[in-house]
């Protein structure tokens, strides 16, 4: 019930006007972000990397409304990369397909995403976030456009779809660099599986599925998106004993979650890359943030009483 509270609260348009101005609200977010500003951002990037942990940025927003706005967006993202190398980072970007055109059409967005992957090259992955799954095909064609181009192109999938097997059989061939998440939207059970259960085994199958084509000599990348133990554990042995090492494999934490893992993932040699997000547009995503760990409420509640 906490989950779908959440998840519908990350799509009320007069939630998402009035609760980001409220100050508890704005303190608790600050948990998961550590600013709305690329300087914030590149800030904590440079120092989780002088503790051996290179980032993942991305730009919250998402379903820009003019052609002209996912330039904005472009214009963004090379800043961020360029910015990066200045400092000499290890920074990778994460972007979205609907903040760069994918509602204003399928050309626009390959066109943006292929510029950005493009100044990429040789700065590592761009990776494609997933959104909801009325997106879901359409990313996936966005992706193969791109990956014809640029091989330096990453993908996220969603072991809660239904389809998500089905989706990595279809790119295994191409050698794809896969980041694997759970999922954090709202989706009927005819699409998604409604069981934590199922999730959790469907996350483990393409996990081991994607580790046993990279043992065999695939080429491609994993890396895990997830802060459950219950994932990381086995995978991260699963992973050892498959002999991937940091460059075929890495767990994907988000900033804020988790730090005593984390610490402990650097410690014993896991690869690890903390995603870091900034921007102004954090309501609906620190919703999703909410429903992915319910836990996180309590948080909330003692920021109100500060």
């Amino acid at each position: 019930m906490m989950r779908r509270t959440f998840l519908w609260a990350s799509t009320n348009p007069w939630l998402s006007r009035r609760l980001p101005e409220r100050r508890f609200v704005r303190r608790a977010v600050r948990k998961f972000m550590p600013g709305e500003t690329l300087e914030h951002a590149l800030g904590e990037a440079d120092r989780l990397g002088g503790e051996g942990v290179p980032t993942l940025i991305t730009m919250l927003g998402e379903n820009v409304e003019t052609v002209e706005e996912t330039r904005g967006t472009v214009a963004e993202y090379t800043r961020v990369m360029e910015l990066a190398e200045e400092m000499g980072l290890d920074v990778e970007v994460s972007i979205k397909p609907t903040h760069l055109g994918l509602d204003q059409g399928a050309d626009v967005a390959c066109d943006n995403v292929s510029e950005l992957a493009a100044q990429a090259r040789g700065r590592g992955t761009l990776w494609i976030d997933m959104e909801g799954s009325e997106y879901t095909e359409a990313t996936l064609s966005l992706f193969r456009a791109v990956r014809s181009r640029h091989e330096n192109i990453g993908l996220c999938l969603q072991s809660y779809l239904r389809r998500a097997a089905e989706d990595l059989e279809s790119l295994i061939e191409l050698g794809p660099r896969i980041r694997l998440v759970k999922g954090a939207y709202s989706e009927p059970p005819d699409l998604a599986f409604p069981a934590k259960s199922d999730v959790d085994a469907n996350y483990l199958a393409l996990a081991r599925r994607l580790m046993d084509h990279l043992a065999d000599g695939g080429d491609g990348f994993l890396g895990l998106g997830t802060h459950d133990p219950a994932m990381i554990g086995p995978l991260s042995e699963y992973a050892a004993a498959a002999g991937l090492d940091g460059g075929r494999f890495e767990i994907e934490m988000l900033y804020g979650i988790g730090r005593r893992d984390q610490r402990r993932l650097v410690w014993n040699g896991t690869p690890l890359r903390v995603l870091i997000s900034y921007g102004d547009a954090w309501f609906a995503w620190y919703m999703r943030r909410l429903a992915e760990r319910p836990a996180n409420v309590w948080f909330v509640a003692r920021s109100m009483f500060r």
